[in-house]
């Protein structure tokens, strides 16, 4: 490589600096236009996005101008290009890997902000993905899940206040779980057990008439939403969306399943006042729920006999 003179490594660093330095202000002249464009919460979605984009170009001219000044018009430019490639490869593999992830994630359609998801062990909403991590707001664990790592104080699937930050190779590595990007409703369940002495039909229309009550709007966005979905995907049955009652015999009750749509964001608190609902109509039914208790109904005889003192 042709030895440069003092000056000429002045005049090239001098170029360098004075190129980044105007991408620079020219990346921050766009976000602050986008700021007062996009002004309000309407415009976080795009704000974020046009952020993400203003990101990749700053990288990729800073890159360029790197290049153009010091590298470019010399002999052994294509060899230095290939040392320098496998050196970056070798020392950064796990940052090159989470920024492909990034790019799978974009291009794939895996997950973006506003999503709620499980990535690396980890449930919660995107609040921020960038080149390397995303960023989660965590959410809890139903009592079910209670044993999932790692562990949750939260019974229930809502904010746990803590922020997780996952590198973005986990999407090679792992289950991307989404829902909310193709299909926003779950199924959930409620479980009763009923003694074999009460009647088990009255307590499913019991659970029938609860559930229709407040998942009735829910359902039919369902399934409107799984008609759109069958136009994606194949779907090799006809999934269920309205309320239904499983039952299932046990060595002690009945055990009567409700199977029942809502959405990612307010399940805990369908089934909060669901589980409300059905106590008062049992209540008013004078049925009761089984339980693994056990009443005591007969003592055996118990004699006591007087111990005589041995003689001395």
């Amino acid at each position: 490589m042709p030895q440069l003179s003092n000056a000429g490594l002045f005049e090239k660093t001098l170029i360098t600096f004075g190129l980044i330095a105007g991408v620079l202000i020219v990346a921050a002249l766009l976000r602050g236009l986008a700021r007062l464009v996009l002004a309000g919460e309407s415009g976080d979605r795009p704000r974020f996005w046009i952020a993400q984009v203003v990101r990749l170009l700053t990288l990729a001219a800073v890159i360029l101008i790197v290049v153009r000044v010091w590298l470019a018009g010399t002999q052994e430019f294509t060899a230095v290009m290939g040392w320098v490639a496998a050196g970056l490869a070798i020392a950064l593999q796990r940052v090159i890997t989470a920024f492909a992830g990034y790019i799978i994630v974009l291009r794939g359609n895996v997950f973006t902000v506003g999503d709620r998801i499980t990535i690396g062990g980890v449930r919660g909403d995107v609040i921020s993905l960038g080149f390397m991590q995303t960023t989660v707001m965590e959410m809890g664990q139903s009592p079910s899940e209670q044993q999932d790592k790692p562990g949750m104080w939260i019974h229930g699937r809502q904010y746990s206040g803590r922020i997780v930050r996952v590198t973005n190779d986990k999407v090679f590595d792992t289950p991307v779980y989404n829902y909310t990007r193709d299909f926003r409703y779950v199924w959930e369940e409620l479980t009763i057990p009923v003694r074999y002495s009460d009647d088990y039909r009255k307590v499913e229309q019991i659970l029938l008439d609860v559930a229709r009550r407040h998942t009735s709007d829910i359902a039919t966005e369902a399934r409107a939403a799984l008609g759109k979905l069958r136009g994606k995907y194949f779907l090799g049955e006809s999934p269920d969306v309205d309320p239904k009652v499983f039952v299932r015999l046990t060595d002690n009750w009945n055990e009567l399943s409700l199977r029942f749509m809502v959405r990612p964001t307010n399940g805990r608190v369908i089934k909060d006042a669901m589980s409300r609902d059905i106590i008062d109509g049992l209540d008013k039914a004078k049925i009761g729920i089984a339980s693994g208790t056990y009443a005591i109904v007969e003592f055996p005889p118990v004699k006591v006999e007087p111990v005589s003192s041995a003689s001395s």
